[in-house]
C-alpha cells in the first residue's frame, strides 16, 4: 500500500501542522494500540498489552506524550513512561521489560520546531513495514472506547529506566580495557543523552567535559551535536582532550573528533569498529553500508577480504540487511552505526564505546588507527521542493548523464527523495572536490527546474 504518514524513520513533521498535532497523535496511539494488542503481536505473559513511551528534550514532547498515552489508554493498552531518554534506550527497555512495543517521540537531528513518532517492536527493532501499514490502514476509522472503563489502559512511570540503560551500555565495553586515563569532550546536542550520555563515560573512568548538555526545550541540535560537529572540534582543542564524542538529539547518531580537532564521520567510525573486530578474529560475516557509503570504505574492506553490501538509505534498511545476511556490523556515513552483538538498533553511546575500545586497545589516535582509509570527496546538496519532482525528467537525466561521463568511472552520482523531509538529496562523489562540487551544483540546478522550490 502507499504510505501516507510513515517515512523511513516513523512519522515526522512540523509541530502543529498535520500530522504532528495532538488530535492525530492521539488517534495514532489508538490505532497502534489496536494493532499491537493482537494476540500474534502482544507478548503472551501480560494480561493486558503494554508499551513504553520515551521522548527527547523538545518542548512539544510533553504535549505529544500525553496525546499518545490517551490514545493507547482508549485502545486498552497500558503505557510505561520514561521521560527524556535516547531512542536506543527505548528499544532496550522495551525488550528488557518484555512489552508489546516501544515508542520514541523525537525528530532526531531536526530543529525543535519539528517532532515525530518512532516505533520499535517487542524485540527492540524497528517496527516492520507491514505493521506500520496496518496502523495506517486504521487511521480513517473512528475511535471506539471499550464497553467498560475497566478495560481502559493505565499509565505509570519507570523510575529506574536510566540506571538500567546505563548499566547495559557499560556492559558493552571490554572489561580488560579502561577509560581512566582519557579526557573526553561529550556533546549531547542539548538532547536526550544530556544525562546518561555523560554518566556512562564518567563511570567508566574518563574525565568528561560536557557541552550541549543544558536543554531548555528549544535548543536541541542548535549549533551543537553530531550534525554540527565543529563545536565539538573546537572544544576538544580548547580543553586538550584525547577524543570528542557528539550525539544527535535523540542519541542514535554519532560523530567523533581526534585530539587535533579532526572530525570523523560514520564511514570512518564504522571502519574503526570493523578493523578492531576483524583483527581480533571476531567479526561475524561482512559489513552493510548504504547507497551513501563512501566508495573508499567498500574498496578498503575488499582489500581486507571483508564482504560488503549496500542497503537503501535509512538505518532500518541496514538492520534488515544485517539480519538477512546474519552479519553484525553496519551503518551510514551520517553516523547511524549498528553493532548487533551489542544492541538491536543503532546506539551512539555504544558505538562510541566500540570505537574507543578499538583505539585504546591499539594505543593510537583515531587518525592513526584509520590511516589506511582515505575517503573520496563527497558533496551532498539538499534541494527543498514542494511536492514530488519527476526524477526522470529529461533535464535531470541529462545532468546526471553528463556528470557520470565526466567522472569516467572514478566516482558516483546518486539522487534520492528524502524519507523525512520535502527535499531531493543530490550526492556526487569523485577524486577532485572542486570538480565534484561543480557537478553536484549542476544536477541540483536541473532538479530545481523540474519542481517547485520552497523559498529559503
Amino acid at each position: 500500500m502507499s504510505r501516507k504518514f510513515f517515512g523511513t524513520d516513523g512519522i515526522r513533521g512540523r509541530v502543529g501542522q498535520a500530522p504532528i498535532t495532538p488530535e492525530f497523535v492521539m488517534k495514532l496511539g489508538y490505532c497502534a494500540g489496536k494493532v499491537l494488542s493482537r494476540a500474534d503481536v502482544a507478548p503472551p505473559h501480560r494480561q493486558r498489552p503494554a508499551v513504553l513511551i520515551g521522548k527527547d528534550t523538545r518542548i512539544s514532547g510533553y504535549m505529544l506524550e500525553s496525546a499518545l498515552e490517551s490514545g493507547f489508554s482508549a485502545a486498552g493498552v497500558d503505557t510505561f513512561l520514561v521521560g527524556p531518554m535516547p531512542t536506543p534506550a527505548v528499544a532496550f527497555l522495551t525488550r528488557a521489560l518484555r512489552l508489546s512495543a516501544g515508542i520514541m517521540i523525537s525528530a532526531s537531528h531536526n530543529p525543535f520546531e519539528d517532532n515525530g513518532i518512532k516505533f520499535f517492536s517487542a524485540d527492540g527493532m524497528k517496527l516492520p513495514d507491514a505493521v506500520e501499514n496496518e496502523i495506517e490502514s486504521l487511521l480513517d476509522s473512528p475511535m471506539t472506547l471499550p464497553a467498560s472503563s475497566a478495560q481502559l489502559g493505565k499509565a505509570e512511570r519507570v523510575h529506574d529506566a536510566e540506571g538500567r540503560y546505563l548499566e547495559f551500555c557499560k556492559g558493552t565495553f571490554p572489561k580488560s580495557l579502561r577509560l581512566r586515563d582519557l579526557k573526553l569532550v561529550v556533546d549531547c546536542a542539548h538532547g536526550a543523552n544530556y544525562r546518561v550520555g555523560i554518566r556512562v563515560f564518567q563511570e567508566l573512568g574518563a574525565e568528561v567535559i560536557a557541552i550541549g548538555s543544558q536543554p531548555n526545550g528549544l535548543n536541541i541540535n542548535e549549533g551543537v551535536g553530531a550534525t554540527a560537529p565543529k563545536a565539538l572540534a573546537r572544544a576538544v582543542v580548547e580543553h586538550r582532550a584525547d577524543f570528542g564524542i557528539a550525539f544527535d538529539g535523540d542519541g542514535d547518531r554519532l560523530a567523533m573528533a581526534d585530539r587535533d580537532g579532526t572530525i570523523f564521520d560514520g564511514d570512518q567510525l564504522l571502519y574503526a569498529m570493523v578493523k578492531h573486530r576483524h583483527g581480533q578474529g571476531r567479526l561475524r560475516g561482512g559489513v552493510v553500508g548504504t547507497l551513501m557509503t563512501n566508495f573508499a570504505l567498500e574498496k578498503r574492506l575488499a582489500e581486507m577480504g571483508i564482504a560488503f553490501q549496500r542497503a537503501k538509505v535509512g538505518d532500518r534498511y541496514v538492520l534488515e540487511s544485517l539480519v538477512e545476511y546474519g552479519w553484525e556490523c553496519g551503518g551510514e556515513n551520517s553516523g547511524h552505526l549498528l553493532c548487533l552483538d551489542c544492541h538491536s538498533t543503532g546506539d551512539a553511546i555504544i558505538s562510541a564505546l566500540q570505537v574507543l575500545a578499538a583505539v585504546v586497545d591499539a594505543g593510537k589516535s583515531l587518525g592513526e588507527f584509520t590511516r589506511e582509509l582515505t575517503l573520496l570527496p563527497q558533496v551532498l546538496l539538499n534541494v527543498k521542493l514542494r511536492g514530488k519532482p519527476d526524477l526522470q525528467a529529461s533535464a535531470i537525466r541529462e545532468a546526471v548523464a553528463k556528470a557520470e561521463a565526466d567522472l569516467a568511472g572514478k566516482g558516483r552520482v546518486l539522487l534520492r527523495l528524502s524519507g523525512t523531509e520535502p527535499v531531493v538529496r543530490v550526492m556526487v562523489e569523485g577524486e577532485d572536490r572542486a570538480h565534484v562540487q561543480a557537478l553536484a551544483e549542476a544536477i541540483a540546478a536541473a532538479v530545481r527546474t523540474a519542481g517547485s522550490v520552497i523559498p529559503a
